[in-house]
């Protein structure tokens, strides 16, 4: 639904864009499946440069490109409302990571570090997270907003 306006490709690129920042984010905690099945990593090749990139920002470098997105993208008028949209679901996809992961530290020594139960919530996870961040990249490549539940409604209640 592109009802904010027409979208450029430029601004299709640049929405798709945040979505690297979960999508890193949930690869470097939860991406043990792709150890589990090595042929997967063929998937993830490209984004090699880019996760060595935001690795070598360090451990602040999370919480740089949050605020960076946040207070330079999100908050700015002058940027498309598609664009804005975008970086607010990427971001609150990325805050739906950290929670996730503060609650299977959590699990983790109750249940167990090699429990079935911890590492198929990992990998429910991870999966959950690949599926949210591509769809939402080729909505936005098309043009058009990615509807997820509850997280779109959130977002467009802070771009307005």
């Amino acid at each position: 639904m592109t009802w904010r306006g027409s979208t450029t490709v430029q601004d299709r690129i640049f929405a798709c864009l945040p979505y690297l920042l979960p999508l890193i984010e949930g690869l470097l905690q939860f991406g043990k499946l792709l150890q589990q099945f090595p042929p997967l990593q063929f998937l993830f090749l490209p984004l090699l440069p880019v996760i060595a990139l935001y690795q070598s920002l360090g451990r602040w470098g999370s919480l740089i490109i949050f605020f960076v997105l946040f207070l330079a993208v999100v908050r700015n008028e002058r940027i498309s409302h598609f664009i804005r949209f975008n970086a607010m679901q990427a971001i609150l996809l990325d805050i739906l990571l950290i929670l996730v992961g503060l609650v299977l530290g959590i699990l983790q020594p109750v249940l167990g570090t090699s429990s079935l139960i911890v590492s198929t919530l990992i990998n429910l996870v991870f999966l959950a997270i690949v599926a949210a961040c591509s769809y939402s990249m080729v909505r936005s490549l098309l043009g058009h907003y990615a509807e997820i539940p509850t997280l779109s409604e959130a977002a467009y209640a802070q771009v307005r």
